[in-house]
């Protein structure tokens, strides 16, 4: 609802060559008790005083010298590009091709010369009412807008506290420490970034592939902590690992949470159809899920594990060679060695001795970005 007051103080800019036009509407609105009113003569510096009194109404001439009504509309234009031009066009002429161009070029409603007092104050004072609406409805969108978003940057900090809550949790069911989740989100991510991926797909695979072995949550300690070699049954149980992480993540929408749920699934396909858990090939293994399995193989061979102490990286880089093009993307290996030096680093700054969570690690990076 908008007050006599907010209507009386509103500002209103009148611009008009003859100086007599300018004195006679100021004294009008003055008498209706209009506390703001600018005018100006010369219509060249209109987007001066219009930039710098932003006024709710401005009161134009058509004929002028050096610029026209047409042309100081289209000046207007340029500066209100995300609402509309507030002028109400002041002129004698009642044609229709003068009015129609008028509308066209932006004007709201017209007053006529001569003046009479009481169409000029319901005029103005209607336009008013109807520009200060609109500046009240768009500001109410603007704050809604701003509250929006805070609240979704809420939720996405909500939804990333949960995944690396999960990626903890799998952490304290394995022998597996915080450093190899962590050493897992880093060179999924810096993987992903070499192979192409923009910003937001390497953010998405950074902080989805921190939960790739969530299903080791249901695997029974027997098999999971197990030290030795695992037995056929026991592996088959092992494997179900893939199954239960996703389901774990089914049933979302959200970008995050479908690429977690896929990278779960099949970080354990192998490029030449002997993987599981459904024996994928080649490029219908999923990309994400092909890099992180990449990644999680370089970092399991280099780290200790129940059943063996970890291997030398020349050893472990060995391996992976002799994977190629059937473990593994032969693409994405070929990726890996030549940035081999980033992730050998990666290997070396976060040691499975380092005593830091997944949580902290996360807090770590805020700090550091």
């Amino acid at each position: 609802m908008i007050s006599e007051q907010e209507i009386l103080s509103a500002r209103i800019l009148i611009i008009d060559d003859v100086q007599a036009n300018l004195d006679l509407l100021e004294g009008i609105l003055e008498s209706a008790g209009y506390t703001s009113v600018v005018t100006i003569s010369d219509p060249r510096e209109t987007v001066k005083f219009y930039e710098a009194f932003e006024p709710h109404l401005v009161l134009l001439d058509i004929s002028m010298p050096h610029l026209d009504g047409f042309q100081v509309m289209e000046l207007l234009q340029e500066i209100e590009k995300d609402s509309y031009i507030p002028v109400m066009v002041v002129t004698a002429f009642q044609d229709d091709q003068t009015r129609k161009k008028a509308l066209a070029w932006g004007a709201q409603d017209f007053l006529s010369k001569p003046f009479d007092n009481l169409e000029v104050q319901t005029r103005i004072r209607n336009m008013l009412r109807i520009r200060l609406l609109h500046n009240q409805t768009r500001n109410q969108n603007i704050v809604l807008e701003h509250k929006v978003k805070f609240r979704t940057r809420q939720l996405e900090k909500t939804k990333l506290d949960i995944i690396h809550k999960l990626g903890q949790a799998a952490e304290y069911r394995d022998t597996e420490t915080g450093a190899h989740i962590i050493r897992m989100s880093r060179m999924c991510g810096i993987l992903g970034e070499l192979s192409g991926m923009n910003e937001k797909e390497v953010d998405l695979l950074r902080d989805a592939s921190c939960i790739h072995d969530v299903g080791k949550i249901g695997i029974p300690d027997s098999v999971l902590l197990k030290p030795g070699k695992l037995t056929v049954e026991e592996w088959k149980i092992m494997t179900e690992h893939t199954f239960i992480g996703g389901k774990l993540l089914d049933g979302h929408d959200d970008d995050l949470m479908v690429l977690a749920r896929t990278i779960a699934l099949t970080h354990h396909e192998k490029w030449d159809g002997t993987g599981y858990p459904e024996s994928l090939k080649k490029e219908s293994i999923p990309f994400c899920g092909r890099i992180a399995g990449l990644v999680d193989v370089f970092d399991a061979l280099t780290s200790r594990r129940p059943y063996k102490e970890p291997y030398p990286v020349e050893k472990s880089l060995e391996i992976i060679t002799r994977g190629r093009g059937s473990h593994f993307d032969p693409d994405l290996v070929d990726l890996f060695f030549d940035n081999v030096d980033v992730f050998i680093q990666i290997k070396h700054e976060l040691s499975d001795d380092e005593e830091m969570t997944l949580n902290e690690y996360q807090l770590s990076e805020r700090d550091r970005t």
